[in-house]
Parts: structure tokens; sequence; C-alpha cells
């Protein structure tokens, strides 16, 4: 197999293909890879520079929101500059930045039943870096639907959570998590770099699946807790009277 990376492209990415891991295969397997981000927000800015960084070839950002300054304490997509503007557009100029091969599509707009089969259909994974229960389980569900590997990353306060949902045969989904949207909580803050290190470890869940090397989380949910420095790791399981995916489903649309 030949492989047509220039001699920046080489220089740029050398310490991802002398990984035995990942080689010149890999890294076109990022160059080919398209990923979906829901959110440009705190979790979403790490695992976006992160995907970029790394030569994911294809990126597809979806947000509704403008930047504003609150959101810069976490939000390390965005600078003083891009106050007031579309967070698509702001990140979309931070990823060219960064990495001007990278290909952006963005999608000025929130997430609903009515739209989200024309944001996400033909990417290869999707992130979920929202910031709401409703936009969590219609990505989930869509995405369980359509056959799309879901890596979901939420966090709040000091916490952080993780899982990967990948819809094959005897595979959890997010619904046998959680089987409904819990009630909306209060508004709570978030320590910046929390958020951070979700994002970051959501991007590294993501480029694993881009090298076809799976991933633990499928099985399991990770969590973090910040101020003690402790990650733990549960597993997860099937559940036949799951609402989704369970024997008999009351869910059955995307």
């Amino acid at each position: 197999m030949s492989f047509d990376f220039s001699e920046e492209e080489s220089r740029r990415y050398s310490r991802n293909i002398i990984l035995p891991e990942v080689g010149l295969s890999g890294q076109q397997r990022f160059r080919s890879g398209r990923v979906a981000v829901v959110g440009a927000g705190g979790i979403g800015s790490a695992a976006l520079l992160y995907l970029a960084a790394a030569g994911v070839g294809q990126i597809g950002i979806a947000d509704g929101d403008e930047v504003e300054l609150s959101n810069l304490q976490r939000q390390i997509l965005h600078r003083m500059a891009d106050l007031g503007r579309r967070k698509v557009g702001s990140a979309r100029d931070a990823i060219r930045a960064l990495n001007p091969h990278c290909q952006v599509e963005t999608y000025d707009t929130r997430l609903e039943p009515t739209n989200i089969r024309e944001v996400l259909t033909g990417y290869d994974l999707v992130l979920d870096a929202s910031d709401n229960f409703e936009t969590r389980f219609l990505v989930a569900d869509f995405c369980w639907q359509a056959k799309i590997p879901l890596v979901s990353a939420a966090v709040t306060s000091f916490q952080g959570l993780l899982l990967v949902v990948d819809p094959g045969p005897g595979n959890p989904c997010y619904r046998c998590l959680m089987p409904q949207p819990p009630p909306a909580p209060r508004q709570e803050g978030i320590l910046g770099a929390v958020a951070g290190v979700m994002g970051c470890l959501q991007a590294l869940e993501a480029l694993k699946l881009l090298l076809g090397r799976g991933s633990d989380l499928v099985h399991r949910i990770l969590t973090y807790d910040a101020l003690k420095c402790r990650f733990h790791s549960m597993p997860r399981v099937k559940t036949a009277d799951c609402p989704r995916c369970g024997q008999h489903p009351s869910i059955t649309g995307g």
C-alpha cells in the first residue's frame, strides 16, 4: 500500500507515525476518517483540537450557540476576539489555524429530530460533547439506529463521565445505562480543566476506534473524580428490558 503524505505532513505527524500501533497505515486511517462532534464547548474544545492535531481529515461541528465571556474559562477553542461570534465559526477557524489539512463542516444549529439525520449521516464516528440530556439522548438514539459508533462524555463540577456505544450485536446501548432522561439539573459550576480532561479522553477513544482497535468502554463506563484524582471503571451490560434495544423496545425511531 502506498501513501501520498507530503513532506510537511510526514514531519507534522511523525510522532504518530513512529508508534507501532499507528504507523503510516494508521495515519492514513486518521486522514480518511470522518468524525462529527456535537458541541463546541468545554469538552468539545479539547476533543476537536486533538482530533485536528492528530490529522483527522474531515471534522463536523454542530453547535447552535455563540461565544460568551463566561465560556472562555473552559472552552479553549475560543478567544476574546470571538465574543459574539457563532461557536461553529470560531471553532472552524481555530482548527484551520492549527491544521489546515483538516476539512471542517459546520452546522450552526441545535440538533433536533427534524435535522439530526441530515447533520450526522455519513460520519464514521460521532462524539457527543453536548451539555444537556435532551441532546445526549437524541444523539444516542440516532447513532444506535444509524449504526454509527458514539463516544459520549459529560462533566459537572469536578466529575467526569465517559462511555462508548457501538451498535453491534450484544453491545449495550446508551439507554441500557440510563433508560430515560433524568430531570433537568440546576445549573452547576464546572472547573474548566475537568472538561479538558474528558475531551482529551474522548478524542483518544475516537482515535482508537478509527485505528480499528476498539474500546473497552463499549462494555464499561469510566468516571473521573478530579478532587481525588481518581478514575473508576465499572461494567455496563445489555439489559433485556431496555426501551431502546431490549426484547420489547418501546423506542424504535432515531
